[in-house]
């Protein structure tokens, strides 16, 4: 028997990334899933690699519409809802504060980023109370806990996720529905990647690139993979956390508690420079 099996789940974002990572993750510990994505070519490929335990909606997180209709796909289909993943999420509006386009850019990374959690959560919880349990998760950011590590809407917004997070956890907790958000750090994502590419003649991946200094950022020296954010968000929609409501989850390899320590003490930046300060003899 799975961690998840009996149990229905819906993952938004769930045609690539951390997201399809979780379906996969779910599905092979006995969940049935709802992969929930406007990627549609995507989407319907996961779908088909997991075949009956999965369905695809094509989904706007940022549409209430398309939010009630995910949900009630999960309901119609599979007879309940036990996991909602709000994962979607893109980079949004970036830029210094003082050129922040704050038209259709930033009205986009609002109802992607916030609206589409809130939207989640509103559709999901008459259901998840009426079956006295459930578990509700959303992908905040570790640049939402600390300044400089994303832009400044998307910051913002993944902040505003966190403390959305709190506030329903209390609402819903006598119901005997959790409500958690994972805070991921340097994942290996097409969120990084932003559709770019490496220049013509290039023999490598802008991954393979990229992969080396995410594993330099933080104590543990490896890059984190979606299957990193996948493992922590089984943990949370499997019966392993009923008594776990109202957190912040960090998984960032230690990121968010300090660089790596260089073994070497000739090559650590304070050190070089008291060098040309101090006189060794």
């Amino acid at each position: 028997m799975g961690r998840l099996s009996g149990k229905v789940a819906v993952v938004t974002g769930g045609a690539s990334g951390m997201g399809a990572a979780t379906v996969r993750r779910f599905v092979g510990e006995g969940a049935r899933v709802v992969i929930a994505d406007l990627q549609v070519d995507k989407g319907e490929a996961i779908a088909a690699e997991c075949g009956e335990a999965t369905s695809f909606i094509a989904t706007d997180v940022g549409v209430e519409a398309d939010v009630a209709a995910m949900v009630a796909c999960a309901v119609d289909r599979f007879g309940r809802l036990d996991c909602l993943y709000n994962n979607a999420g893109f980079g949004g509006v970036s830029g210094t504060i003082d050129e922040t386009d704050m038209g259709e850019p930033y009205a986009r990374t609002v109802a992607g980023l916030l609206t589409g959690p809130v939207l989640g959560m509103k559709h999901a919880a008459p259901i998840m109370k009426a079956q006295g349990s459930g578990s509700i998760i959303s992908t905040a950011s570790v640049a939402g806990l600390r300044g400089g590590m994303g832009p400044h809407v998307y910051s913002a917004l993944k902040a505003a996720v966190i403390g959305l997070t709190r506030s329903v956890a209390v609402e819903l907790a006598p119901s005997g529905v959790r409500v958690n958000a994972i805070c991921p750090g340097g994942i290996m994502t097409p969120i990084f990647l932003a559709g770019r590419e490496l220049k013509a003649g290039a023999n490598v991946t802008l991954e393979e690139v990229l992969e080396p200094a995410f594993a330099a950022m933080q104590p543990v020296p490896r890059a984190g993979t979606g299957k990193d954010i996948a493992d922590m968000a089984l943990f949370l929609a499997s019966d392993d956390s009923t008594f776990v409501t109202g957190q912040a989850l960090v998984v960032d390899g230690g990121l968010t508690v300090g660089r790596r320590r260089q073994a070497d003490p000739d090559r650590r930046p304070v050190w070089q420079a008291l060098q040309a300060l101090v006189d060794e003899d």
